[in-house]
């Protein structure tokens, strides 16, 4: 290939724009540009052609036509070495364009804004950006493309020693185009798409693109490969500990959406494990739920993910040292806290930036063969409107904080999901069996074990008692209220089952499963 003649750049993002810019000029580049882009590359001293003066026709329409020309994508898309093509540039006065830099006006930033107004949506939608973008990557055997200032270093240093760049990296920069445009045009496909038709529109088309955030060692086991995509580290900033495994991040951001169901509240520390909540505790302060948490299984945290919804203070942490553990989130950690957790390598610390739950509504799931499921996230947060009272007994003020209490924890459980609790604390946790019988004997095993007393416990279903001997199980066990979305065909039964035995039960009318 041969050196560099001429380079387009056109960018919204000017960081880095100058440096790169004067390593152009300083190997003979002529530079042509376009608006605010021209004035920065003027401001600094370096000389620059307006983009009107090499196609001899003016921008025009607010700036809106102005690189959609013969000899922008011309000198772009004609092969070098093409006898015909040649010929045709030579003709009409096209000269050639080497070099394109374009990132493209800030759609997605735009629609982020709360409250942002369809026009100014529609303005920072991109035509001439995207259009450059393409021809020059589609003619990447002559043609360099960059669409991230990230990679202005790689494209300088290949410039700067022999004013040129080799094929590889214009074939790695000319994939990282289209990877670019798609995620473009799918951001304004998506928004336009619930602003015209409503923000539960399911879209005809469902186009996912995420940057590469890091390389994982291997995925749930060690001959799978695996990688994280998207925008992790906006959510969560590792403070210590090994590099976070793939089990680990499923495992912490289940276990942050746990504890965003309590964000604001009293405080409260969920200890997860393999994504299941295994014990969860309100208290005064972290160490009183610390205490309570970790009282509902004394087994299962060994290994295990640890949220809570306060900065993390020095006696919670070191409660929490006493025993190994994979990750703790926490919004923030003392500064005490964080020295005496460091001394743990092994141990990983995370501060929650905000909440990822917060920041999106739907869940999307591979089903093998190219295919997806996509739903809304299950963000109801249940409140004492929506319960029906459907025994003689309703229940009393105690049991009633137990179950608002308990139905925030059991949505995060897998199904059939089976909880024992007070209104503090998990008392007993049975999940992912086949049978919600099952799932409850196991509870009441696992709260025998830790050696916790339900009597007096309040039980809750993530779905409906599909016969009454779950919830005689559960009266046996001792619990005195239940809790669950109610709509089997044996609901009389299930009720006559709850007087009898002198209990309070609600319906919520909402199921929670978890798959």
């Amino acid at each position: 290939m041969p050196r560099l003649q001429r380079a387009l750049l056109s960018v919204s993002d000017k960081s880095g724009l100058v440096p790169f810019a004067r390593t152009l000029v300083a190997a003979g580049v002529e530079l042509l540009s376009t608006g605010g882009t021209a004035q920065a590359i003027r401001e600094a001293g370096l000389p620059v052609r307006d983009i009107s003066e090499h196609t001899g026709f003016p921008e025009m329409l607010d700036g809106r036509v102005k690189t959609l020309h013969p000899r922008v994508h011309g000198g772009l898309l004609y092969l070098r070495g093409n006898p015909v093509h040649e010929a045709t540039v030579r003709e009409h006065g096209i000269l050639p364009i080497d070099l394109v830099v374009v990132n493209l006006y800030p759609f997605e930033a735009t629609v982020a804004k709360p409250g942002v107004h369809l026009h100014d949506a529609i303005e920072n939608i991109d035509i001439g950006g995207p259009s450059m973008l393409r021809s020059a990557a589609k003619n990447h055997e002559s043609v360099t493309v960059v669409v991230d200032p990230a990679d202005y270093g790689m494209v300088s240093e290949q410039v700067a020693a022999a004013g040129e760049t080799t094929l590889e990296l214009r074939r790695t920069l000319a994939a990282k185009v289209f990877a670019r445009t798609a995620a473009y045009d799918a951001a304004i496909a998506a928004h336009l798409t619930r602003e015209f038709s409503g923000p539960e529109a399911v879209l005809p088309n469902l186009a996912v693109s995420a940057p590469l955030a890091q390389p994982l060692r291997y995925g749930e086991n060690p001959h799978q490969k695996a990688a994280l995509y998207g925008k992790f580290q906006e959510y969560f900033q590792q403070l210590h500990g090994k590099e976070l495994s793939y089990n680990n991040i499923l495992d912490l951001t289940a276990a942050a959406a746990l504890i965003t169901e309590f964000e604001g509240q009293t405080p409260t520390l969920a200890i997860l494990k393999h994504t299941n909540p295994c014990g969860v505790g309100r208290g005064a302060d972290l160490h009183e739920a610390w205490q309570r948490a970790f009282a509902t299984d004394r087994q299962a945290p060994f290994g295990g993910i640890i949220a809570v919804n306060r900065p993390l203070d020095l006696a919670c942490a070191k409660a929490i040292a006493e025993i190994f553990s994979e990750v703790i989130i926490a919004p923030e950690f003392e500064a005490d806290a964080l020295e005496l957790l460091r001394q743990k390598k092994n141990l990983r610390l995370l501060k929650m930036l905000r909440s990822p739950v917060a920041a999106g509504s739907h869940d999307l799931r591979s089903v093998g063969a190219e295919s997806y499921l996509w739903q809304q996230r299950d963000l109801k947060i249940t409140t004492e409107a929506d319960l029906k009272v459907v025994t003689q007994r309703a229940p009393s003020p105690a049991e009633l904080e137990a179950m608002l209490f308990g139905w925030r924890v059991v949505k995060h459980l897998k199904s059939n999901a089976i909880l024992y609790c007070g209104a503090q604390a998990t008392l007993g946790v049975g999940a992912g069996q086949m049978s919600r019988v099952d799932s409850s004997r196991i509870a009441v095993w696992k709260a025998g074990e830790a050696g916790l007393d339900l009597k007096g416990s309040v039980v809750c279903s993530d779905a409906f008692f599909p016969f009454a001997d779950g919830l005689i199980a559960a009266a046996q066990a001792g619990a005195t209220a239940a809790i669950q979305p109610g709509g089997s065909v044996r609901d009389e039964e299930v009720i006559r089952a709850a007087n009898e035995r002198g209990m309070a039960m609600v319906f919520t009318g909402t199921r929670h499963f978890r798959h």
